[in-house]
Protein backbone atom coordinates (compact mmCIF):
# COMPACT_ATOMS: atom_id res chain seq x y z
CA UNK A 1 0.00 0.00 0.00
CA UNK A 2 1.22 3.49 -0.80
CA UNK A 3 2.33 5.65 2.06
CA UNK A 4 0.56 9.00 2.36
CA UNK A 5 2.64 12.03 1.48
CA UNK A 6 0.93 15.01 3.13
CA UNK A 7 2.57 17.68 0.98
CA UNK A 8 1.32 15.97 -2.20
CA UNK A 9 -2.17 15.62 -0.76
CA UNK A 10 -2.20 19.27 0.30
CA UNK A 11 -0.96 20.44 -3.11
CA UNK A 12 -3.66 18.41 -4.87
CA UNK A 13 -6.29 19.93 -2.56
CA UNK A 14 -5.08 23.44 -3.40
CA UNK A 15 -5.19 22.67 -7.13
CA UNK A 16 -8.73 21.29 -6.82
CA UNK A 17 -9.87 24.33 -4.83
CA UNK A 18 -8.39 26.72 -7.42
CA UNK A 19 -9.55 24.97 -10.57
CA UNK A 20 -10.21 26.92 -13.74
CA UNK A 21 -13.73 27.32 -15.09
CA UNK A 22 -12.87 24.89 -17.92
CA UNK A 23 -11.73 22.29 -15.37
CA UNK A 24 -14.95 22.81 -13.41
CA UNK A 25 -17.08 22.30 -16.54
CA UNK A 26 -15.25 19.08 -17.37
CA UNK A 27 -15.40 17.82 -13.79
CA UNK A 28 -19.15 18.41 -13.56
CA UNK A 29 -19.55 16.35 -16.76
CA UNK A 30 -17.29 13.39 -15.88
CA UNK A 31 -17.58 13.01 -12.11
CA UNK A 32 -19.56 10.16 -10.55
CA UNK A 33 -18.96 7.87 -13.53
CA UNK A 34 -21.02 10.08 -15.86
CA UNK A 35 -18.73 9.44 -18.84
CA UNK A 36 -19.35 5.89 -20.01
CA UNK A 37 -19.32 4.56 -16.45
CA UNK A 38 -15.58 5.32 -16.06
CA UNK A 39 -14.32 6.75 -12.77
CA UNK A 40 -12.11 9.83 -12.99
CA UNK A 41 -10.15 11.56 -10.24
CA UNK A 42 -8.80 15.12 -10.23
CA UNK A 43 -5.28 16.44 -9.72
CA UNK A 44 -3.59 13.10 -9.18
CA UNK A 45 0.12 13.18 -8.38
CA UNK A 46 2.13 11.09 -10.86
CA UNK A 47 5.88 11.45 -10.44
CA UNK A 48 6.74 15.16 -10.42
CA UNK A 49 3.44 16.11 -12.10
CA UNK A 50 -0.20 16.57 -11.18
CA UNK A 51 -2.55 15.25 -13.84
CA UNK A 52 -5.78 17.21 -14.32
CA UNK A 53 -8.06 14.17 -14.65
CA UNK A 54 -7.16 10.47 -14.51
CA UNK A 55 -9.09 7.31 -15.27
CA UNK A 56 -7.00 4.73 -13.40
CA UNK A 57 -9.01 1.80 -14.76
CA UNK A 58 -7.98 2.59 -18.35
CA UNK A 59 -4.67 4.38 -17.55
CA UNK A 60 -5.87 7.55 -19.30
CA UNK A 61 -4.92 11.10 -18.37
CA UNK A 62 -7.04 14.03 -19.59
CA UNK A 63 -5.06 17.27 -19.65
CA UNK A 64 -6.57 20.69 -20.25
CA UNK A 65 -4.30 23.25 -21.88
CA UNK A 66 -4.98 26.92 -21.29
CA UNK A 67 -3.45 30.09 -22.66
CA UNK A 68 -0.13 29.26 -21.01
CA UNK A 69 0.58 26.38 -23.39
CA UNK A 70 1.39 28.32 -26.56
CA UNK A 71 5.08 29.18 -26.57
CA UNK A 72 7.77 26.87 -27.90
CA UNK A 73 9.15 26.33 -24.38
CA UNK A 74 5.71 25.47 -23.00
CA UNK A 75 4.99 23.13 -25.88
CA UNK A 76 8.34 21.40 -25.27
CA UNK A 77 7.54 21.12 -21.55
CA UNK A 78 4.14 19.57 -22.39
CA UNK A 79 5.85 17.10 -24.74
CA UNK A 80 8.34 16.11 -22.01
CA UNK A 81 5.47 15.70 -19.54
CA UNK A 82 3.50 13.55 -21.99
CA UNK A 83 6.60 11.44 -22.67
CA UNK A 84 7.14 10.87 -18.93
CA UNK A 85 3.49 9.94 -18.36
CA UNK A 86 3.56 7.59 -21.38
CA UNK A 87 6.60 5.85 -19.95
CA UNK A 88 4.65 5.40 -16.72
CA UNK A 89 2.04 3.49 -18.72
CA UNK A 90 -0.55 6.22 -19.26
CA UNK A 91 -2.18 7.41 -22.47
CA UNK A 92 -2.59 11.20 -22.55
CA UNK A 93 -5.55 13.02 -24.08
CA UNK A 94 -5.20 16.81 -24.43
CA UNK A 95 -7.80 19.48 -25.10
CA UNK A 96 -7.56 23.25 -25.13
CA UNK A 97 -9.73 25.29 -22.78
CA UNK A 98 -11.35 27.03 -25.75
CA UNK A 99 -12.59 23.65 -27.03
CA UNK A 100 -14.27 23.07 -23.65
CA UNK A 101 -16.08 26.41 -23.85
CA UNK A 102 -17.05 26.04 -27.50
CA UNK A 103 -17.84 22.32 -27.82
CA UNK A 104 -17.83 20.47 -24.48
CA UNK A 105 -20.01 17.62 -25.78
CA UNK A 106 -17.73 17.08 -28.76
CA UNK A 107 -14.66 16.96 -26.53
CA UNK A 108 -16.37 14.51 -24.16
CA UNK A 109 -17.44 12.26 -27.05
CA UNK A 110 -13.86 12.22 -28.33
CA UNK A 111 -12.54 11.56 -24.82
CA UNK A 112 -14.96 8.66 -24.36
CA UNK A 113 -13.77 7.12 -27.62
CA UNK A 114 -10.17 7.54 -26.47
CA UNK A 115 -10.90 5.93 -23.09
CA UNK A 116 -12.80 3.04 -24.66
CA UNK A 117 -10.14 2.40 -27.31
CA UNK A 118 -8.02 -0.70 -26.92
CA UNK A 119 -4.74 0.53 -25.42
CA UNK A 120 -2.81 -2.28 -27.11
CA UNK A 121 -3.81 -0.97 -30.53
CA UNK A 122 -3.01 2.65 -29.69
CA UNK A 123 0.18 4.06 -31.17
CA UNK A 124 0.37 6.60 -28.33
CA UNK A 125 0.66 3.87 -25.69
CA UNK A 126 4.20 3.08 -24.77
CA UNK A 127 5.52 0.13 -22.82
CA UNK A 128 5.16 0.55 -19.08
CA UNK A 129 8.32 1.37 -17.18
CA UNK A 130 10.06 -1.58 -15.54
CA UNK A 131 9.43 -2.10 -11.85
CA UNK A 132 11.88 -0.04 -9.76
CA UNK A 133 12.60 -3.00 -7.44
CA UNK A 134 12.41 -6.17 -9.53
CA UNK A 135 12.58 -9.56 -7.89
CA UNK A 136 15.95 -11.30 -8.16
CA UNK A 137 16.32 -13.93 -10.84
CA UNK A 138 16.35 -17.42 -9.38
CA UNK A 139 19.54 -19.40 -9.84
CA UNK A 140 19.36 -22.87 -11.30
CA UNK A 141 20.10 -25.80 -8.99
CA UNK A 142 23.51 -26.30 -10.70
CA UNK A 143 24.65 -22.81 -9.73
CA UNK A 144 24.11 -23.60 -6.05
CA UNK A 145 26.49 -26.57 -6.03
Amino acid sequence: MRRAQPWLTNRARVLRANETSAEDRVWQAIRNRQLGGFKFVRQLSIGPYFADFVCRERQVIFELDGATHGTDAEIAADAARTDFLSKMGFRVFRAHNSAIYENLNGVLDTLLGFVEADPASSASKSVAAPHPNPLPVAKSSREWE
